[in-house]
């Protein structure tokens, strides 16, 4: 327990000597990476909710020809479709149901990959600012310690945000394209369980008219 502690608190250290070093940039980066993953996170649980993926495809096909067995947030989608009469009104919820359920998913994916984008740029920034600072101590300094130690500065700066934005940015691009890839099987999805819809009031439409 004592050399847990003992190493929590060196890491600490360096982590704060690391922020302290890499200038204003720090805090921009460290404020992106948090827009990033909790976007990612809040995007994760709220797929999760949708229950697509956990329920085979056998027992929500049984849902819509029998709407007692209905349950969870899959049950509430076939609830809503299907409550209209007609191929067209079902057209017309399974619309609003892509404009209602889509919409947020699409827009934080669009907001993570400004993210990720901004993170490296803001590194970038970081890296010119810092070897700005060391160009002109070289150019104002006497050549002394005091030089040398402005100089180190500027270079640890550049550095030290250059790695802080990649660090941020390259998780980030892997999280974004899992959540994407998922995002895209939760659409496939919803297209398939409109056409198993319409499927079934075809059917219904057939057997009454016979």
């Amino acid at each position: 327990m004592a050399a847990l502690r003992e190493f929590l608190l060196g890491f600490w250290a360096q982590a704060l000597e690391l922020w302290t070093n890499g200038g204003f940039c720090m805090p921009a980066i460290a404020a992106i990476g948090l827009l990033l993953f909790g976007l990612g996170i809040h995007l994760a649980l709220g797929l999760r909710e949708t229950g697509f993926a956990a329920i085979p495809e056998e027992r929500w096909r049984r849902w819509i020809a029998v709407p007692g067995a209905r349950e969870g947030r899959i049950g509430e989608l076939l609830d809503f479709v299907t409550g209209g009469q007609g191929l067209a009104q079902l057209t017309a919820a399974f619309g609003e149901v892509r404009a209602t359920e889509l919409a947020p998913f699409q827009r934080e994916l669009r907001l993570m990959k400004v993210c990720i984008a901004a993170a490296p740029l803001l590194g970038l920034l970081g890296t010119v600012t810092g070897m700005l600072d060391t160009f002109q101590a070289l150019a104002s300094g006497s050549g002394g310690d005091e030089t040398m130690a402005m100089v180190s500065q500027g270079i640890s700066a550049a550095l030290i945000t250059t790695e802080t934005g990649l660090v941020v940015a390259l998780p980030g691009v892997f999280f974004q394209f899992v959540l994407a890839r998922k995002f895209e099987r939760y659409q496939v999805f919803l297209l398939h369980l409109e056409t198993v819809c319409a499927q079934h009031l075809h059917r219904q439409a057939m057997r009454q008219a016979s």
